[in-house]
């Protein structure tokens, strides 16, 4: 039998390095030079940002997952500019009452593009051994 899947030798996106990350209360897939709209952030255009918060990160070779962040983990983000979301709209009605309620929201975002996804893996820190005075097992003399 033969299989009627071929494979190809493209790279799949899943090959490629990227990082599950915690912001704005949310959990995104951050891919590198891609755009993301999170939430209206206290930044002006061209700054740089760290998140810190990973929770996953996948390069070629393997897969690191943090309990529950992954330490030494960081992904700079490039604030793109600051604009406001689709107006959603909310009707509240109370049936048989005559009250009605329509409001509208338009959230404010950030679009932001991944400039790095990095992990550093940090050397294991040599602790200072101190050394333990071993007791001598002579005897006492007493001196009385």
């Amino acid at each position: 039998m033969t299989s009627s899947k071929k494979q190809s030798d493209k790279a799949l996106p899943s090959d490629n390095l990227y990082a599950i990350a915690e912001t704005s209360g949310q959990q995104f897939w951050f891919e590198l030079d891609k755009y993301y709209d999170i939430d209206r952030l206290n930044a002006k255009e061209k700054d740089k940002i760290t998140i810190d918060k990973i929770l996953l990160i996948k390069d070629k070779e393997n897969v690191s997952i943090g309990k529950p962040y992954i330490k030494d983990a960081k992904i700079e983000l490039e604030v793109v500019s600051h604009k406001r979301d689709k107006k959603i709209t909310v009707y509240k009605m109370r049936p048989k009452k005559k009250t009605r309620r329509k409001m509208g929201h338009r959230q404010e975002l950030t679009r932001v593009m991944v400039k790095s996804i990095s992990i550093t893996k940090s050397t294991p820190k040599t602790s200072s051994k101190t050394e333990v005075k071993k007791k001598s097992t002579s005897p006492k003399s007493s001196n009385s």
